[in-house]
């Protein structure tokens, strides 16, 4: 699988490379945002992006904005901002998952196969091939969301395996510990915060697309659900 890696320091970029090479990925290289964006819509055989936010000619936050609009290859950031709302804006718009610089190669490479094996997973699960739930229709095999009228929902890898999680155990809470288990395939490593971004900006989606339905609900102090009538 390619793998691109852009960053605007070619020690970064270099020592990315060596690692997924020993990990058995096809490094792409990418040195400044437009090229990065360029690469990632044309070579559709690139399969997850490592991206820093701060890059020449066009940050990582507006080549991700750029990409979500016809594609939801993974993508991981790399930012040397440490504020929550740095790392919050990155997830919110299209990220999967960001290490903070100075990062350790050998976590980059867990994040990487975590998230890969994440999607190969829903990729290849095949189930009732869809289910509808209040205004949705979720299609597992194919990994979408439309609307009962038809219209198509762009989701990321991790937000479709929230909704996913939530649709197919409608009437049960599940706490954002838990979701990030179940969905990240990880131990819990970051904060509820990094969860309740994700649920933000999906049930966002979904009340754009469906005019106000109101699908996944909050039970506060506890977690979220889908209601089982919905």
């Amino acid at each position: 699988m390619k793998i691109l890696v852009a960053d605007d320091e070619l020690e970064i970029v270099n020592l990315l490379s060596i690692y997924l090479k020993n990990e058995g990925y096809e490094p792409v290289k990418a040195f400044d945002g437009e090229e990065a964006l360029k690469i990632a819509l044309s070579d559709k055989e690139i399969g997850l992006l490592i991206l820093d936010i701060m890059m020449p000619k066009m940050d990582g936050m507006k080549v991700v904005k750029e990409l979500r609009k016809s594609s939801q290859v993974p993508v991981i950031f790399l930012t040397a901002k440490t504020e929550d709302m740095d790392k919050i804006r990155g997830l919110v718009v299209g990220a999967d998952d960001y290490v903070t610089k100075p990062f350790n190669a050998l976590e980059i490479m867990a994040r990487v196969k975590s998230i890969l094996r994440r999607t190969k997973v829903q990729e290849s699960v095949h189930e009732a091939s869809e289910l509808e739930i209040g205004p949705l229709v979720i299609n597992k095999e194919s990994h979408t969301v439309k609307t009962i009228e038809g219209e198509p929902i762009q989701l990321t890898a991790l937000e479709f395996g929230i909704l996913y999680l939530l649709a197919t155990h409608a009437g049960k809470v599940f706490s954002a510990e838990e979701i990030f288990e179940k969905v990240w395939q990880q131990e819990n490593v970051v904060s509820a915060k990094t969860v309740m971004v994700h649920v933000s900006h999906l049930r966002d989606k979904i009340l754009e697309a469906t005019d106000g339905e109101k699908v996944i609900q909050t039970v506060w102090g506890v977690g979220y659900k889908i209601e089982a009538e919905a």
